[in-house]
């Protein structure tokens, strides 16, 4: 039938995998209008068009061939570190940030199509080698640097963190030693063990202080051990001395940022996390705030368009950062646990597009998106509800923000690609 012939080019695209974002976008847009009843901030219908803008994008790469990204990963990779650099130079700058750049009148985020092209990037590589070995490892950590580099001196902390999440997801998609994995990230917790505690200076987070210290140095021997087990390096104990310097050199990283690099806003935001009485009307109001109106929900919520925290605006930001805190006053327990099953069910998606895959770069790009979402979608539940500090992270398809929405649906596409071309059936 003719339907049938159109339909040809997307046969083999997993069908639920760009349905489901679709249909979290227009709930997300739904939630941003509740939102925005009494006080409007933005004009809410932006996120279902960017969204049909997405979603067309996603249906137009679902055609492409993903195996020609790899033909131009270096251009890509050049690409995305120019747009950053041009942000840095000629960006916008708001909220202690530089990290937008108006095309046409419309301001874009570079660091949000950067995840894109630092997936192709990275896909590209370990599909030409594994990260089996060091030398591997060591030389898709240098290609990450750059561009991870140019976000962080935005300053752009959380879509940093995002990177660190597809660098290592890809990594161990690609063969890496899990405690290569472990020690790599060994110097940051041991920079928030050493350094965590120096903004509050009252006796009693005096004495926690001296026991993360403490705790600092037992994790700083514990890294010493796995990098002895772990570590090529065995003669001299090479593998231990270097392990466990890496980690006392990252605390004391840890208290040089604290003291000389971090802004104040992020500074307030660690502090908050710890406690967020500390500051209740400044830094820890959205915290308390948010977690009220998720206590307010219950189990069934309050129903669209009459939550109270909400309609009343006294969670701010509640339109993107927090958008998680109004779904469950207006939908409750059931509604975030329907919603959060709904990200699971795209995960599991991206998962079997990536061990059904035809080659490893295909692999390798479905692991980079899922790594993406996954790590997006914790830390900002995890921050609404007080389990993760405040972030700046979106939640995929659900906050408002042009540049996010379309890298997800442009991410979706590229993985749909990878789907439409995997060892094709016979259609008679």
């Amino acid at each position: 039938m003719r339907w049938q012939s159109w339909l040809k080019p997307w046969q083999q695209m997993d069908g639920l995998l760009f349905i489901l974002p679709v249909a979290v976008s227009m709930f997300g847009g739904l939630m941003i209008l509740s939102t925005e009843l009494k006080q409007p901030v933005t004009d809410w219908w932006w996120h279902w068009l960017i969204a049909a803008i997405g979603s067309t994008i996603a249906l137009f790469l679902a055609r492409c061939r993903y195996e020609n990204l790899m033909q131009w990963h270096w251009f890509t990779y050049g690409l995305t570190n120019f747009s950053l650099i041009a942000v840095m130079l000629a960006g916008t700058s708001a909220k202690g940030a530089q990290r937008w750049i108006s095309i046409a009148g419309f301001n874009v985020q570079p660091s949000e199509f950067a995840k894109v092209g630092l997936i192709i990037t990275l896909a590209a590589l370990l599909h030409k080698q594994t990260a089996s070995t060091i030398e591997s490892v060591f030389r898709v950590l240098a290609i990450t640097a750059v561009p991870w580099a140019l976000v962080f001196l935005q300053p752009d902390l959380a879509t940093s963190l995002v990177f660190g999440a597809i660098f290592l997801g890809m990594l161990y998609w690609a063969n890496a030693n899990p405690c290569w994995l472990i020690l790599m990230i060994s110097p940051v917790i041991a920079a928030i063990l050493f350094s965590i505690s120096w903004p509050l200076s009252t006796p009693i987070v005096l004495s926690k202080e001296i026991s993360l210290s403490i705790l600092g140095l037992l994790w700083a021997v514990a890294m010493g051990i796995v990098g002895w087990v772990s570590l090529p390096w065995k003669r001299f104990g090479i593998g231990t001395i270097v392990s466990l310097c890496l980690n006392l050199l990252g605390g004391e990283l840890g208290i040089f940022a604290w003291n000389h690099v971090l802004k104040e806003y992020q500074k307030n935001r660690l502090s908050v996390f710890i406690n967020p009485e500390h500051d209740p009307l400044g830094s820890g109001y959205h915290l308390i705030q948010s977690r009220i109106a998720i206590g307010a929900g219950e189990v069934w919520g309050w129903g669209l368009f009459k939550g109270p925290m909400t309609q009343l605006n006294f969670v701010p930001e509640q339109h993107t950062d927090f958008i998680f805190s109004a779904v469950a006053e207006e939908f409750g327990l059931v509604g975030c646990l329907i919603l959060l099953s709904v990200f699971c069910l795209i995960c599991f998606r991206l998962l079997h597009v990536a061990q059904t895959a035809k080659d490893n770069f295909g692999s390798l790009l479905a692991i980079g998106v899922l790594s993406m979402i996954v790590f997006q979608l914790i830390v900002n539940v995890g921050m609404t509800v007080g389990l993760a500090p405040v972030a700046g992270i979106p939640l995929p398809w659900m906050s408002y923000g042009r540049s996010a929405m379309l890298t997800n649906f442009i991410a979706i596409g590229i993985v749909e690609s990878v789907a439409n071309y995997r060892q094709r059936q016979k259609y008679y």
